[in-house]
């Protein structure tokens, strides 16, 4: 059962444990545990174990859809994304005159562009060319450094969906690509952070992208071509990973700049992302003039 961040109206954020479409409190149903997500996977085994034993029963179930979902971690210390990372998707950045990467091409996403799954992408007023990536999201769930590829799965928190979205032409003006991808709200993640003990097989789930119920993108991970494990040892040469870390795995083909013309987002589109056994999210695009900034989760 995942855990998620919620809010009732007006009321502070909590964490609590999704039962289907009801989800408890774990200030009442395991008041010991944490109160944030972060400090939740740094304290390890002995809070997975107590998480892992709350039941229904333990608290008052509260109905999904009166709730407010939250970004399961709006400040991690890092927030990383790879590009190119699917063979399909590397084969039509090709086709727009892309390099294919000799090797993990890694660039950041600024953390204040995260949101929460349910929230507005704002359309800047600078660029046109808004575009959408559907990505599984693997959350780090303790320090580490130079992680053989064989270990690389016990310093995995859990998974999450995100939407990498892009602004290509701002992207495209540097080669770190980090400006394009970290505009305000760009960050949607969510709807809450499965443990990787749930998760069978990390390396084969579906990821699906539509866009007013249009299908834009299907894949799955299993065509990855470097696939998590990979890219936590690769990353662990260089720095620390921390607990709430943020690794964005890469998208399948399908995104908007790739078609003849480009499908950019616009305003009043809905964008609903899909990753089998982690849930959605869905995000509506507004115009920067009407966004309403505050609050954001």
């Amino acid at each position: 059962m995942p855990l998620a961040v919620f809010s009732t109206s007006g009321g502070e954020r909590l964490l609590g444990k999704v039962f289907g479409d009801r989800i408890i409190g774990l200030a009442e149903a395991a008041p010991e545990l944490p109160r944030d997500v972060k400090a939740f996977l740094a304290a390890g085994a002995a809070a997975r174990e107590r998480f892992h034993a709350v039941r229904i029963e333990d608290g008052r179930p509260l109905a999904l859809s009166g709730l407010c979902l939250h970004a399961p971690i709006p400040d991690p210390e890092k927030f990383l994304g790879i590009g190119m990372n699917y063979a399909d998707h590397s084969q039509e950045a090709e086709a727009l005159g892309l390099e294919k990467p000799q090797s993990q091409k890694w660039f950041n996403k600024q953390v204040s562009c995260i949101t929460g799954p349910h929230d507005d992408i704002v359309k800047p007023v600078v660029s046109d060319d808004l575009d959408y990536e559907v990505e599984l999201a693997v959350v780090i769930g303790k320090a580490c450094r130079n992680v053989a590829r064989e270990e690389a799965r016990s310093v995995i928190g859990g998974y999450m969906i995100v939407n990498d979205v892009s602004v290509r032409d701002w992207q495209f003006r540097s080669p770190t690509v980090t400006l394009g991808k970290s505009f305000d709200t760009h960050g949607p993640t969510g709807p809450w952070l499965t443990l990787d003990d749930e998760i069978a097989d990390p390396h084969d789930l579906e990821l699906r992208t539509f866009v007013n119920g249009d299908l834009r993108q299907q894949g799955n991970t299993r065509h990855l071509i470097y696939d998590i494990y990979d890219q936590i040892a690769y990353l662990s040469q260089v720095m620390t990973l921390k607990p709430g870390d943020i690794l964005a795995t890469g998208t399948p083909a399908g995104v908007g700049i790739a078609f003849d013309p480009p499908k950019f987002l616009r305003p009043g589109d809905v964008v609903r992302l899909e990753i089998a056994g982690l849930g959605q999210i869905e995000n509506r695009v507004v115009a920067a003039r009407t966004a309403h900034m505050e609050g954001m989760s």
